[in-house]
């Protein structure tokens, strides 16, 4: 592992090529290069937030600089980041390069839609500044571009005005799938923030129950930008992961009871409503000795319902439950990123702990229905997706490699896009283009869903 500026532009040539590092918080292969180098943003002394205007709302920061980091520095002048993930502990330069999303894409777009400049250096170009105006089509293929188009040094982002961080929480409980569906568009309409839980394991009628989760900065609240403590940590991995069989679907079925009938709201902390996961060190542990695979699919308003019912009763068919299952509807704002995932429709996540083949297979049977309606799966999120699953899903790959700085490479563009450029048959578009032609349907709980790809 290297530390940027530690002469990596002198050992271009390195063999396994170069890729930039943020904080490690992608669950798939994007961010690895096992035969290659890492250049670490967060090594080689503390990143710095190096200017904020609290009038414009224009924040300069060096790429390791983390979202947390972020959030205490402007909280106490009334600012807040316009897109976060499940997590604060991720950097600047992590969150433009997978052109990350929250629970208010509806309202705010994609993270890309906010950065106003980037500071890039290339083995080939030396020092560039990058932004709409300034080497337009390198400043798309950076915005989403997975650290493959340089290394990120600093960038210029426009954040949010709110009157706090804390959030007035509204939570209806619904108790079918569609029930969710006939609220999803309409709750967005009122809320900043909307985001549904998923009950994976219940079954018949009950199928896809869950609560649909709301959120609005309250008037009034906190603005120190402090997250809560660590309530508990995973101390250890256990040989076999408990977030499966009947503890699973315990855990489920009381979690569903929690939020009563109806529609309450109450107002909490920033933290707990954005972050939860942050609480507990070392969540992962609990998926076991293999870790977790995370599959997130998006696919398009038509159809939407039968195919997420089709994608949850696939895993049940497999036997493999969820731990944490969420569904959230994507707006229309364009990102200006080449290979952005978020695209208007609904999004699925679904983690499993991995069982080895078993695992493999659902999702791979996972990719195919969300191919067949015309959706796609998200690289940030993968360590196993077919070449032909990515090229289908992201019809712009080809910009990408073009404007790919030639000493960067992740094992994700390995094992996709490179195979798919030189042409590898096994691993061709043409390969998987007989799971996913036009011509393709299949049956869904009675209904006939088109290919659409």
């Amino acid at each position: 592992m290297s530390a940027p500026g530690g002469g990596w532009l002198a050992r271009a040539e390195e063999e396994g090529g170069f890729l930039p590092y943020g904080n490690g918080r992608s669950y798939g292969d994007s961010c690895h290069n096992d035969a290659g180098v890492l250049l670490d943003a967060r090594i080689g002394g503390a990143p710095r937030i190096l200017h904020f205007d609290p009038e414009a709302g224009l924040l300069t920061a060096e790429a390791g600089v983390l979202f947390s980091e972020i959030t205490r520095h402007v909280a106490p002048l009334g600012w807040f980041l316009p897109v976060t993930p499940g997590t604060q502990f991720v950097t600047v330069g992590g969150a433009i390069a997978n052109d990350i999303h929250g629970k208010n894409h509806h309202r705010r777009g994609t993270f890309g839609r906010w950065v106003e400049a980037i500071e890039l250096e290339r083995s080939d170009r030396g020092v560039l500044t990058l932004s709409p105006s300034e080497n337009p089509e390198l400043f798309a293929a950076t915005i989403s571009g997975m650290g493959l188009t340089g290394l990120i040094r600093r960038a210029t982002i426009r954040l949010m005005k709110v009157p706090s961080l804390s959030i007035v929480e509204t939570t209806t409980r619904f108790d079918r799938l569609s029930d969710y569906f006939a609220l999803a568009e309409e709750v967005d309409a009122r809320h900043e923030y909307a985001v549904a839980w998923i009950d994976s394991l219940a079954g018949g009628g009950s199928l896809g129950r869950g609560h649909l989760i709301c959120g609005d900065h309250a008037e009034t609240g906190d603005r120190t930008g402090e997250a809560s403590r660590q309530l508990a940590g995973v101390p250890f991995t256990p040989p076999v992961s408990p977030l499966a069989g009947p503890f699973l679907k315990a855990f489920n079925e009381a979690y569903f009871r929690k939020a009563k009938p109806g529609t309450h709201q109450r107002t909490v902390p920033f933290a707990g409503f954005f972050y939860p996961l942050d609480r507990i060190g070392g969540w992962n542990r609990l998926y076991g000795p293999r870790g977790l695979h995370q599959h997130q699919s998006v696919v398009p308003f038509a159809d939407a319902e039968l195919v997420v019912r089709a994608l949850i009763e696939c895993a049940k068919s497999h036997r493999h439950g969820s731990f944490l299952t969420v569904l959230k509807r994507f707006g229309d704002l364009k990102s200006p990123g080449l290979t952005s995932f978020p695209r208007p429709g609904y999004t699925l996540t679904l983690d499993f702990p991995h069982r080895g083949e078993r695992t493999l297979k659902l999702l791979a049977e996972l990719d195919r229905i969300t191919l067949r309606a015309g959706g796609a799966v998200n690289p940030y999120k993968d360590a196993r997706m077919s070449a032909g699953t990515f090229a289908a899903g992201f019809a712009n790959w080809r910009r990408l490699e073009a404007q790919r700085d030639p000493a960067m490479m992740s094992d994700f563009w390995r094992r996709t896009a490179m195979r798919l450029r030189d042409g590898d048959a096994a691993f061709s578009a043409d390969t998987d283009k007989s799971t996913v032609s036009k011509e393709t349907s299949f049956t869904i709980a009675g209904g006939i869903v088109g290919a659409g790809v």
